[in-house]
């Protein structure tokens, strides 16, 4: 479909399309450099924190699944909180999600960058921090993926689902490989299977980019308004994807650590090292003897994190675009659309935000951390939307495409588990995240007070909550032990656990009933039967 009068997105993104949407945000450059720092934190435990991780997001692929469907749009995870909660909560959560999106490039960048220093000197030190080279060698990869982006919709996905391919085979023959040439059984025991800990795995699951690796699914959610089919295609691509990327993690982080030769674990997991770590499977195939399997690992570290900064350059446009479209930050400028039906203002924007994300994180590991836990935050509000609406737009009255079936049970446990990876980010990288979403708000409601539509006027019921929702989030975080979130330590890993289950409920609880009590545009978007408006042959 071509874009039309209205200014509306193409329909352009079938089922395939979407599925490897998301699987190109799952298959990044997580693969790629996790699994090393995942080892290095937890030890042979990482391959626990790889399961915590998938399904903590599996949950929240289960809620996103029925919102996509009941509210296809683009940008859609803006458009949930405006429905359920008002517009002041959607600009806020607006700014959370542009954060944790428009990091995502950048981060691909860097990683692209970090691996080419095994064979290119200069581009980063030896703690793998960019050098002013290789920050301008990142800043023109950040424009090459801004170029692809202003191609239409069906030539982006078209080139993701062909480099998709390619990124489900290579990581599936290194697992292979690694398997059958290169496997140490005993690595698993040496110094102890979890030699940090529990402290140690959850501390992995949040900052050696488990986490990062797995919130590729939420590209199926932002494209849902460019979907033929929302209602069949959706769910498949949101669930498909994260089932899919559960599996080949694991057996990676499997390979990985029993590809490893036992002298370079002699001195403990946290001081692992080889020749070649800064491009560890890669690395390790040359180690083993596999010097064909280490130039195609060094291929797709280009082609890898290529495709996914490409498909994240496309979701973060989408964003700014709702922004627009829902009236929320931006207006006519961030929803002018290309010729070839493309948010070009949001391509842009998106380039020139990722330049200035590589300056306060200049290696892979602090942007991941930063972007695992802006991202969390930002669709962890997805079960607080979902149950609201559960509440306010009754199923039985308005039937969704795609019903949860244990909707409270399943988003309750979600909202929970992503407060948790919010808390094992740790108080360093949340301080900075809600330093920013405090001084972007002050910004957001002193304009609309001075020029705008007037403080009075802001959707106040449907935010407020969230003022202690994020302090108290922080505040527990500051207060925890210092080994798991560099803080205070006055509370312990139990007491702190406690504590923001306890705090989790609450807040979940005192959301539900700030919503929107009679959503009329909610309600209209399922009477008008969206999800069904489209086939899949258009």
């Amino acid at each position: 479909m071509s874009a039309d009068a209205g200014g509306k997105l193409k329909r352009d993104a079938g089922i395939i399309g979407l599925l490897f949407a998301s699987l190109g945000g799952i298959i990044g450059s997580g693969w790629l450099l996790g699994p090393l720092n995942a080892a290095k934190i937890a030890g042979p435990a990482a391959v626990i924190a790889w399961l915590i991780g998938g399904i903590a997001i599996l949950l929240l692929s289960f809620v996103y699944a029925e919102l996509a469907t009941a509210f296809p749009r683009a940008g859609a995870v803006i458009a949930f909180p405006k429905l359920s909660h008002g517009n002041l909560m959607a600009t806020v959560l607006s700014f959370v999600v542009f954060l944790g999106y428009a990091s995502v490039a950048p981060a691909e960048a860097s990683a692209i960058i970090t691996y080419a220093s095994n064979y290119i000197g200069g581009l980063v030190d030896k703690s793998g921090t960019l050098t002013p080279i290789g920050f301008f060698a990142s800043a023109g990869l950040l424009a090459v993926f801004a170029v692809v982006n202003i191609l239409a919709i069906k030539i982006v996905l078209a080139i993701n689902s062909t480099l998709t391919w390619w990124k489900l085979a290579i990581p599936a023959l290194t697992i292979l490989v690694f398997l059958l040439f290169g496997f140490h059984g005993h690595n698993f025991t040496v110094h102890s299977f979890a030699p940090s800990g529990v402290s140690g795995v959850f501390s992995a699951v949040a900052t050696s980019g488990i986490v990062f690796s797995y919130l590729g699914f939420r590209q199926a959610v932002e494209l849902a308004g460019e979907s033929t089919n929302p209602r069949r295609n959706l769910p498949i691509a949101i669930i498909g994807s994260v089932t899919i990327g559960l599996a080949l993690y694991v057996g990676l982080q499997v390979a990985f650590i029993g590809a490893l030769n036992p002298a370079d674990i002699a001195n403990g997991w946290t001081n692992l090292t080889f020749k070649g770590a800064f491009g560890p499977f890669a690395g390790l195939a040359s180690l083993i003897g596999m010097g064909w399997l280490a130039v195609l690992l060094y291929i797709d570290a280009f082609a890898s994190p290529s495709g996914t900064g490409i498909i994240y350059f496309t979701t973060t446009s989408r964003v700014l675009y709702a922004t627009g479209q829902e009236g929320l930050i931006g207006g006519p400028a961030f929803s002018k659309l290309s010729v070839a039906g493309v948010p070009i203002v949001g391509v842009v924007v998106a380039f020139l935000i990722g330049l200035l994300f590589l300056v306060p994180f200049p290696s892979w590991q602090s942007i991941v951390t930063f972007i695992s836990s802006a991202t969390v935050l930002s669709y962890g509000t997805g079960p607080v939307v979902l149950m609201t609406l559960r509440k306010t737009v009754p199923v039985d009255q308005y039937r969704r495409p795609y019903h949860l079936g244990g909707a409270n049970i399943v988003g309750s446990l979600a909202f929970i588990i992503s407060n948790f990876i919010i808390f094992w980010s740790g108080v360093a990288t949340d301080t900075f995240l809600f330093e920013l979403i405090l001084g972007f708000t002050a910004l957001y409601i002193a304009y609309e007070a001075f020029m705008g539509i007037g403080i009075s006027n802001l959707h106040w019921r449907g935010a407020w909550w969230l003022a202690p929702y994020f302090f108290g989030l922080w505040l527990v975080t500051y207060l925890g032990p210092k080994a798991l979130t560099g803080g205070t330590g006055l509370l312990n890993q139990l007491e702190a656990s406690i504590t923001l289950i306890g705090f989790s409920v609450a807040i979940l609880l005192i959301a539900m009933n700030a919503g929107i009590p009679d959503p009329e545009e909610a309600k209209a978007t399922i009477l008008a039967g969206e999800p069904q408006l489209f086939s899949a042959t258009e």
